[in-house]
């Protein structure tokens, strides 16, 4: 149907215009008094709160962060998290507005300690502070007291979430919880290490989790954006989150051109009649209500879930056995989930939040055991790691979650660390940069294309078509044709980012060569402070005799595979080709496949198909962006040290 074909083909999950947010990212936060170690030592005495328990509550809420002064889209302020909506609403673009706190704990946090409102906003170590002094007045209210032991003191952690519900408060006090038993240690955006030894012994009695987490939130229930209402049915999530069921239209309307039309997504059978290979990470480039209310709207495009950021509340609108409209690639949404991230990429302080990252990694960790999906960034990608279709929608493309989403992080919370490989020859190299110190220059954060972003951590680093730093960035003939790419926050042309694997063209120096794009691609890896991790797994080179072999956005079936009433789909090649002696990294090999949605079904999507074919394909990461090469075409290399490939 021409409605439904159109908003596919260029179907986006990003729902407001790029470049509307409120403030560009945070720089480095303002010294309090002495190191921020100390302050929390410091107020966990004065106030007579486990250390350990100051510390975790702000690594939930903060990773010990100070965004400068800047709120977060909650309006929160500091490392922990104090929030005072009002303010943030008239200084920082209506930041707190999708804020689901509705407590303004800088007051009470200002009462409790005598620090002033303004302090505690802008010093770390007064925050600190000021969050110690509210945490153990809840802890006075709910019976935790300074000879409490960690696991003592569950209710009033999650008290101090001001969380709209039982179960969001609970999610939260489990992670503050998880964090206690792990330990963790962290460069915070000043420069300062703070460190939070492990403690086993911090597991409060499960009997005794949900109840006191009931006792320190209101008895109500988590509401609906107004005019949404959510149906009796069970959200597909695990245990451990906070989830709901906001489902997304599927119906018949009349589209522009007078003929029968449908959304906003197709019923199918997954993984009965297709396999789930792909889970997209999206944000939504504008407000948890805004988002939620458009996946509602039948001529819309869809997701499955989408994430809030203030408490990582999640909602599901699609049933992971149906295809979304999310990837602006059939093909992808066919084989893909899709999670829509409340957020603006250009403002990762305020919306990028650990609760969010922690509810995401459970969900995606679940999915991918459900459904066999490797955890790695051949298949857990982003909406820019995703192909376009055809060359003509090459430069459309969406480019969120962005190089300021921590993939590194990402991975720790699901498990899978990106680490170097036990044994590797040199041939094959993960991207992987310190996130928090590699902070290459970025412009366009706001409408000025020209203007600087204020410099923050970044998961991606630059490419040039020389070992030198003043050498110009590799073109990407998609995209900008013969000119070279940009330093735009938007522009993928020279970038790679965390986890993506590339072979070796070359070293010099401090420089690293990787075939990108049908060309060598340097990018700055010097010994000292390396931003990439020797890895291992199969490459692919052209097939002898192959002057050259061309790279599609979609693998799909050759003509003939196709029944009768079913029209092929045809592939078209992209504007980039691998040339012979260059090598990419194999990530996955599949049969070509079609999904054929045939309109309105029943709810067992018995109109719908998958056509296979007998063409097999092998994806690659040929740039930013992962594309797709057919077997005959090429001839793959497994690793010499004998492991096997990352498929």
């Amino acid at each position: 149907m021409p409605g439904r074909l159109a908003r596919c083909a260029a179907a986006t999950a990003v729902l407001l215009p790029l470049l509307t947010a409120g403030s560009p990212a945070a720089g480095s936060a303002r010294a309090g008094a002495g190191s921020l170690q100390e302050s929390f030592a410091a107020a966990a005495r004065q106030y007579g709160v486990p250390e350990g328990v100051l510390l975790g509550v702000a690594y939930l809420e903060s990773r010990w962060d100070a965004h400068g002064g800047a709120p977060s889209v909650a309006g929160g302020y500091g490392p922990m998290h104090l929030t005072d909506l009002r303010t943030a609403a008239g200084g920082n673009g209506g930041h707190g507005k999708a804020g689901r706190r509705g407590a303004q704990t800088v007051q009470r946090a200002a009462r409790l300690s005598g620090i002033p409102a303004a302090r505690l906003r802008t010093d770390p170590g007064a925050n600190v502070r000021g969050g110690a002094a509210l945490l153990a007045d809840h802890g006075r209210r709910l019976g935790a007291g300074p000879d409490d032991g960690a696991a003592g003191w569950y209710a009033a952690v999650a008290a101090y979430a001001q969380a709209p519900d039982a179960a969001t408060a609970r999610v939260f006090a489990d992670e503050v919880y998880a964090v206690l038993r792990a330990g963790a240690r962290r460069t915070t955006d000043s420069g300062e290490t703070v460190t939070l030894p492990a403690d086993a012994a911090a597991r409060p009695a499960a009997a005794r989790t949900a109840r006191t987490a009931a006792r320190a939130t209101a008895a109500r229930p988590a509401a609906a954006p107004a005019g949404l209402r959510a149906a009796p049915a069970e959200a597909e999530c695990p245990r451990e989150l906070a989830c709901e069921w906001l489902p997304a239209p599927y119906e018949v309307y009349e589209g522009k051109d007078g003929k029968p039309d449908y959304g906003n997504h197709d019923k199918a059978r997954r993984p009965h009649d297709q396999r789930i290979r792909y889970i997209v990470v999206h944000d939504t480039e504008g407000g948890y209500d805004g988002s939620v209310q458009a996946v509602q709207d039948p001529e819309s495009v869809s997701w499955h879930y989408t994430l809030r950021s203030s408490d990582g509340h999640v909602a599901q609108h699609v049933r992971t056995s149906d295809v979304a409209w999310h990837a602006g690639n059939w093909q992808v949404n066919a084989q893909s989930i899709g999670l829509e991230h409340e957020a603006w990429l250009t403002d990762p302080d305020a919306w990028f939040t650990e609760a969010m990252y922690r509810s995401s990694a459970r969900l995606v960790r679940r999915l991918a055991h459900d459904y066999d999906v490797p955890l790695n960034r051949h298949h857990i990608i982003g909406h820019d790691n995703v192909p376009a279709r055809d060359p003509e929608h090459v430069p459309g493309m969406h480019t969120d979650p962005g190089p300021f989403w921590d993939w590194a992080h990402y991975f720790d919370l699901l498990g899978a660390p990106l680490e170097p490989a036990a044994q590797t020859d040199g041939r094959i190299v993960t991207i992987r940069p310190d996130y928090a110190s590699h902070r290459p220059a970025y412009t366009a954060c706001t409408k000025d294309a020209a203007a600087p972003c204020p410099p923050h951590g970044s998961g991606a680093v630059r490419l040039r078509t020389r070992p030198a730093a003043g050498a110009p960035l590799v073109r990407d003939p998609g995209l900008h044709g013969t000119a070279p790419s940009s330093t735009g926050v938007n522009d993928t042309g020279a970038r790679a980012s965390t986890g993506q694997q590339f072979a070796v063209a070359g070293r010099s120096g401090d420089w690293t060569a990787i075939w990108y794009l049908g060309r060598k691609a340097w990018f700055h890896n010097p010994a000292a402070a390396p931003t990439a991790i020797g890895d291992d797994g199969a490459t692919l080179t052209p097939r002898p005799g192959a002057d050259r072999v061309q790279v599609y956005g979609r693998a799909l079936p050759e003509a003939s595979a196709y029944p009768e009433g079913v029209e092929p789909e045809r592939s078209e090649p992209l504007p980039y080709e691998l040339r012979p002696g260059q090598r990419y990294v194999v990530g996955d090999t599949l049969p070509g496949e079609h999904f054929h949605a045939a309109g309105p079904t029943d709810e067992a999507g018995a109109a719908s198909r998958v056509v296979r074919g007998r063409t097999l394909w092998h994806q690659i990461q040929v740039g930013h962006r992962i594309g797709y090469v057919k077997a005959a075409d090429v001839t793959v290399e497994r690793p010499r040290s004998g492991g096997q490939p990352n498929v």
